[in-house]
C-alpha cells in the first residue's frame, strides 16, 4: 500500500510543536507496513500564498509516487485543492476540529475561518472517505454526506513515549519550584479559542483561596521534551471553546496526569470513569474548585490503561482497514 500524505502541519526547527500528532501518525503507519510519502505544505513559513500553486505541486508528487491513496491530514483550503486535483485515486480527508468548527477571533480571523470551513465542506463532499477525530465533528459535516464513508477515529497516543515519570525529577529538570503547585496549559495562548485568559483567572482564583500554584504554557517545546512537561505538572487545564480530540489530554492521561477541562471535544469521553479527572463549567470558580480537588488528592490517578484503547498502533491498524476499504484491497 502506497499512500501520499498531504499536510500543512508538521514539526520543523522553527515550530517543533506544530503537527506532532501528524508526524506520529505517519511514523505509526510506516511501522504498520504502509509506504507513506509526506507532502508538507508549510503554511507557517509562507502564509496563505502556499496554496496558490498547491494543485500543481500535488499533481507532481502524485504522478511521481503513483500512490494507491491520498490522505489529506487536515481540512480547509488544502483539502479542497487536493480533492479537486486528484480524481483518479481515492482521497481520504481527516478533519481535526477548527477546520470544520471555525475559530474565535477578530473580523479577519473569523472571515478566514469561515472560508476555511466552507472549503472543508466542499472537500468532504468530494472525498472518497472522511475521518473525524471526535463525535462533535460529525454534526459539522454536510448533511448529504453518506455515513458509510465516514469514520470516527481519534489520533492515537504513543504509550512508549508518554508514560509516568518521577514528578520531582521532571520539575528539577525544568527548573520549576518543587514547593509550589504546577498546572500546565497545553495550547498556544495567543489563539482566542483556547481562552488562556480563563485559565489565568482560574489559577488566580485558586491562589486567592490559599493555594500556591503556577501556570505554565506548553508552547514551542520539542516533542521529545513534552513528556517531561506533562509529568512535571500536577494537572493539565483545558479551557477551549471548541476542540476535536485534544492530543495533550490523551498524552497526559497516558502519563497518569490528571485533566481538568471544560466540556469540549471528546474530553468527557476520554476521562469517563477515571477517578481524579474533572469536567468543569467554563468559569474561574468551578475550574478552580475542580483543580483544588486535584491538589487535595494524595494518590496518583489510573488513566494509562484506558489509553491503551487508542494507542498509535491500534489507530494505525484501523487506518490500514480504512485504506483497504477505499482502495478495495485487503
Amino acid at each position: 500500500m502506497r499512500v501520499l500524505a498531504v499536510t500543512n502541519m508538521y514539526p520543523t526547527d522553527a515550530h517543533p510543536d506544530d503537527g506532532t500528532f501528524v508526524a506520529g501518525q505517519v511514523e505509526s503507519l510506516r511501522d504498520a507496513g504502509i509506504d507513506v510519502e509526506v507532502l508538507f505544505v508549510n503554511r507557517l513559513a509562507t502564509g496563505r500564498q502556499v496554496y496558490r500553486n498547491l494543485a500543481k505541486t500535488v499533481r507532481t508528487s502524485f504522478e511521481k509516487m503513483n500512490p494507491d491513496l491520498v490522505h489529506v491530514m487536515y481540512g480547509g483550503v488544502m483539502s479542497a485543492v487536493v480533492t479537486k486535483a486528484i480524481r483518479e485515486r481515492p482521497v481520504l480527508v481527516s478533519f481535526c476540529g477548527s477546520d470544520l468548527l471555525g475559530i474565535r477571533g477578530g473580523a479577519v480571523q473569523k472571515l478566514s475561518a469561515r472560508f476555511g470551513v466552507a472549503a472543508s465542506k466542499r472537500a468532504a463532499v468530494r472525498a472518497a472517505g472522511i475521518v473525524v477525530k471526535s463525535e462533535n465533528l460529525l454534526g459539522a459535516l454536510p448533511r448529504r454526506i453518506d455515513n458509510s464513508r465516514v469514520w470516527l477515529l481519534p489520533n492515537g497516543v504513543d504509550l512508549r513515549r508518554f508514560s509516568p515519570m518521577d514528578r520531582l525529577e521532571c520539575q528539577r529538570r525544568l527548573g520549576w519550584d518543587a514547593s509550589r503547585g504546577h498546572v500546565l496549559f497545553p495550547a498556544n495562548p495567543t489563539r482566542p479559542e483556547k481562552r488562556f485568559g480563563l485559565a489565568e483567572a482560574c489559577v488566580a482564583r485558586l491562589n486567592e483561596n490559599g493555594a500556591d500554584v503556577e501556570l505554565h504554557v506548553l508552547r514551542d517545546v520539542p516533542h521529545e521534551d513534552v513528556p517531561s512537561w506533562l509529568n512535571a505538572a500536577e494537572a493539565i487545564l483545558v479551557t477551549s471553546t471548541h476542540e476535536g480530540s485534544p492530543n495533550a489530554v490523551k498524552e497526559a492521561l497516558a502519563c497518569n496526569v490528571p485533566v481538568v477541562s471544560v466540556d469540549v471535544g471528546d474530553v468527557r469521553a476520554r476521562i469517563e470513569g477515571i477517578d481524579g479527572c474533572f469536567i468543569a463549567d467554563p468559569t474561574p470558580n468551578d475550574l478552580a474548585a475542580k483543580l483544588g480537588r486535584v491538589f487535595e488528592r494524595e494518590t496518583p490517578i489510573d488513566a494509562r490503561t484506558k489509553m491503551s484503547e487508542i494507542s498509535v498502533e491500534r489507530v494505525a491498524e484501523k487506518l490500514r482497514e480504512i485504506y483497504g476499504t477505499l482502495t478495495r484491497r485487503p
